[in-house]
Formats: C-alpha cells, structure tokens, sequence
C-alpha cells in the first residue's frame, strides 16, 4: 500500500510544483455592453405588456426550411420562398408561401384558433387538423401546427396562476467580423405550471415546465424560448435575431422555429411589418376546392 502511495505522489509532484506544464494565452473575451438589471416580475411585466400591446400582425416574410439531423442521418435544406403571416388575437392565423419565379401558392394555411384548413395547390391536396398536436405523426411537416407559429411570433403572456425563476447566464460568441470573441451576458426566466401538493409529508411540491424565455441583458428584450411540451421533453426552440425597427416598433428580424423532436427547422425573415391593422374573419377562412384530396390530421 505505502509503495502504491509513493508512486501517486511521484506522478502529482510535477503538477502540484508547476514542472513539465505549459501555459497558452487565450483571447479575453469582451463584454457585448453594459448589462441591465431586472428582477422576475420586472420581466415578466415586460413580457405581458409586449404581447398586450399587439392585437394583430400582418407581416412580409422569406421561409426557410430544413428537415433531418443527427438522428436521421440526413439533413434537406428546401428552396427558400417569399410568403406572407397575418395574425389575429386570440389564435386567428393565416399563413401563405409561393412558389418562386411562377408566384403561384405553394400553401395556404388558415386556422380559427381550434382547427385549421391548409391547401397545397400544387398537388391538388388538402390538410385538415386541430391547431395543436394530440399525438405526433412520424411526417415531422404535420407535427408543425398552427399553435407553434403563434407561440413562436408572439411571446405569449404568463399567466397570475404561474411559478416563475429567473437565473443569470451568458454566451460567448466570436464577431464575424472582427474574428473578437464576445459575451453576452443573458437573463433566463422559467415558467412554470404549479402541480398538486404530494401526499406524503415532507415532499415538495411538483411543478411542470412549460417553457424559459432568454433575455438579451444589454436591452433587456427576448432572444429565444424553450418550449416544453407535457411529458417535459425540450420540443421546440425559438431564436430571435437581431431587433430592427419596423414603423417605431422593435421586433425580431429572424425567427427560427427549431422543432428538436421532429429535426425540423423553419427560419422567418421578417421584410416589411404592419401591427394592429384591423383584419376581417374573411382574411382568415379558406375553402377547399371540390377536387382537392383531404386528409385529416387528429
């Protein structure tokens, strides 16, 4: 045992004195500006007035999709196509895409807030369905229901009845440009669904997540959510990108819809934006032509 123990303290010697070691320098990162302060109910204050304050959206936008991943092996990256998002509070939804150069609809999707309707006029065919999934399909496309693009425009607000936590975090990133490494320092604010006291004494009561929304700490506005579904699997990832100003309004130049569990992602450039236009219920109602094939999603 005693021989055992002189040859472990002959290996750390050189570690513990600093012998057969070398030092490298690495590059410090820099602070992306000077970082806010805010509590959890500041944020979620911010959060509530956010979405109050937009009753509608009509927006121009380029869609960007891509489907597969690691656990595919694969991965496709689709034609990027100009469309079209109007949107109604509660859950009214339309949303267009055409076909480039012909300028012919590739789809059309309109949804009540209950169920949707979506055409795909290329190929004669119809999709029926509720707005949220009740049991996942194996096709990831009929997993993306119109609840996801509401949730993911729109940061909807958190309810009184919520338990929220608010940590701090930070990213390092490296500025194209400058090739200079840069942190920013982040606010993580979970949400989360209070669950029933436990029957047996001493034990703590659950909550279920719902989701944690990403706060940008240098203007203290929403870089991404996780969205998570009832069985508490991370399924869906919202990224915010830079902010820009559409009419005196801050709003999200990209939004990229990450669906983890489908290996689907849908990236919204956002080009031109108008809010709170009044939009009639004829704006959001679609028709299915007598010769179109219907399938109906559960």
């Amino acid at each position: 045992m005693r021989r055992d123990w002189l040859k472990l303290l002959a290996l750390l010697v050189p570690v513990l004195t600093g012998c057969l070691s070398h030092t490298r320098s690495l590059q410090k990162p820099k602070l992306a500006g000077v970082a806010l302060n805010a509590d959890a109910v500041q944020l979620v204050e911010a959060v509530n007035r956010r979405y109050e304050q937009v009753n509608s959206l009509s927006a121009t936008v380029d869609f960007a999709a891509s489907v597969g991943g690691a656990h595919k092996g694969q991965e496709t990256d689709y034609t990027s196509i100009h469309g079209y998002i109007r949107l109604r509070k509660p859950q009214m939804l339309r949303v267009l895409g055409y076909l480039p150069v012909v300028r012919l609809r590739a789809f059309d999707l309109a949804s009540d807030g209950k169920t949707f309707i979506m055409l795909i006029p290329p190929k004669s065919r119809a999709i029926q369905g509720s707005n949220s999934v009740t049991t996942p399909a194996a096709n990831a496309m009929e997993n993306l229901r119109p609840d996801v693009f509401f949730d993911s425009i729109l940061i909807r607000s958190i309810s009184a009845d919520s338990i929220v936590s608010l940590t701090n975090s930070s990213q390092t990133k490296v500025e194209a440009k400058t090739k200079q490494l840069i942190e920013q320092p982040e606010y993580d604010l979970t949400v989360l669904k209070p669950g029933e006291r436990s029957s047996s004494p001493g034990l703590p009561q659950l909550g279920t997540p719902l989701r944690v929304i990403h706060f940008n700490r240098i203007n203290l506005l929403p870089t991404g959510q996780d969205v998570y579904n009832a069985a508490g699997d991370l399924e869906t990832q919202v990224v915010y990108g830079p902010y820009q100003d559409f009419n005196g309004t801050q709003f999200p130049g990209t939004i990229t819809i990450n669906r983890l569990l489908d290996e689907l992602r849908i990236t919204l450039t956002v080009e031109k934006l108008i809010l709170n236009q009044p939009l009639a219920d004829d704006q959001f109602e679609l028709k299915v032509p007598e010769d179109y094939k219907v399938q109906k999603l559960p």
